[in-house]
């Protein structure tokens, strides 16, 4: 490490300690040219995750826009937050047993939407209008097909 008053490369460690987290090293450094000591951090450097659009582009794994897109969809509905944290959850563990850190926007867009199906049907049908890019009427009524008819409902 560099000696920020006189620009040797050569030190000692004196003291290091965790932060609370554990996430950073405090490392105080003593010079051996100049005596001087001085302080250093460490920590490991964050691999985003990422998901591969269908275009091929990638973007960074946003928990945020995951939880907005699904936040949108119940809107009025009877979900709680907490439910929609859970399916964000299951989504950030597929990404965390990936082991190129990637996941494309079909694959994330299925776990979501099998998901919302079990939760709630209508807020499936809104998500899968957007996640599908609906362009008829036709698209919709396959989606509605594909739902299980409730008991004392007429066929």
């Amino acid at each position: 490490m560099k000696c920020p008053f006189c620009g040797e490369n050569q030190d000692r460690v004196v003291d290091s300690r965790e932060s609370r987290d554990g996430a950073t090293i405090r490392r105080r450094r003593q010079c051996l040219a100049c005596n001087r000591r001085f302080t250093s951090y460490e920590e490991i450097e964050d691999i985003p995750y990422m998901v591969v659009k269908e275009d091929g582009s990638r973007e960074k794994f946003s928990r945020q826009k995951l939880l907005g897109g699904m936040l949108k969809a119940c809107e009025k509905r009877p979900v709680a937050v907490k439910r929609l944290e859970e399916i964000v959850d299951g989504a950030e563990n597929m990404l965390h047993a990936s082991a190129d850190r990637e996941i494309s926007t079909q694959g994330l867009g299925e776990f979501v939407m099998e998901r919302l199906r079990e939760l709630d049907q209508v807020a499936y049908v809104r998500f899968a209008s957007v996640y599908r890019r609906f362009e008829d009427a036709d698209a919709f009524r396959d989606v509605l097909e594909t739902l299980p008819v409730a008991e004392g409902e007429e066929e």
